[in-house]
């Protein structure tokens, strides 16, 4: 979460909620990144009625890559099997997490949410936006060359195991394509879970996402990397990637 006031008790509250229907250990790890705003009393006003939360707070905003690395290091530190990754603006459904957890069951080692395969959608999304990451996504699959339609999506699940082998160096939402072009050495099986994704809600801050020649480069090139077979440099390092 980053300056979400508006947005982070409803958050808690509902994910919460699924969690405690799921038959297997469960925890809501929130990391507040350095939120300016009321985030951080939202979230300890709630955290009282909600066991299953817990924050992590970063006292500067580090970005959301940073964000997600320290995620997984309280997910391995609490002995976790997979980190389920969502935004925290609910503009992916909370329901949807019991169908991730079905993949899991099944030991899949990447579950993607996809809206572009299997009933999956968006709604109140512009369709200049659509457009653009619905042609980008064709293109990142073939580049990839993994069984994701929805490449770019940053609803997913992960095995810890994989996730802490990863050298992830992005400061921002790319780590979402650098994490897959990781994957694509590391995994073995994926999973996808259609979805329908919603726009934000009028009374949240405005998405931080912008479209520029620099932001596409920042996001294709892991894709490109991929193709070319150009391992990660830090996997090359320890001499334990795959092929």
């Amino acid at each position: 979460m980053f300056n979400e006031e508006a947005g982070a008790e409803r958050c808690v509250v509902e994910v919460c909620r699924e969690l405690a229907r799921l038959p297997h250990r469960s925890r809501l790890i929130v990391v507040d990144d350095g939120s300016g705003d009321g985030t951080a009393a939202a979230l300890h006003r709630t955290r009282a009625a909600q066991p299953l939360l817990q924050v992590v707070t970063h006292p500067v905003n580090r970005g959301y890559g940073a964000a997600l690395r320290t995620g997984v290091e309280v997910a391995h530190e609490g002995r976790f099997d997979y980190v389920l990754f969502m935004d925290s603006d609910l503009t992916n459904s909370p329901a949807d997490v019991p169908r991730f957890v079905a993949a899991m069951e099944r030991g899949a080692d990447v579950v993607k949410a996809t809206r572009y395969s299997g009933g999956g959608g968006v709604r109140g999304v512009p369709f200049a936006r659509w457009i653009v990451s619905a042609v980008g996504n064709r293109v990142a699959r073939v580049l990839f060359g993994v069984p994701i339609h929805d490449c770019t999506n940053g609803f997913r699940a992960v095995k810890v195991s994989l996730l802490r082998r990863m050298a992830l160096r992005e400061r921002r939402f790319p780590v979402i394509m650098e994490e897959l072009y990781w994957c694509r050495f590391l995994a073995r099986s994926y999973a996808e879970v259609p979805v329908v994704l919603t726009s934000r809600r009028a009374d949240q801050r405005p998405t931080a996402f912008v479209y520029r020649p620099s932001v596409f480069w920042s996001y294709l090139k892991y894709p490109l990397f991929a193709f070319l077979r150009r391992r990660p440099a830090a996997l090359m390092d320890d001499g334990r990637g795959d092929t």
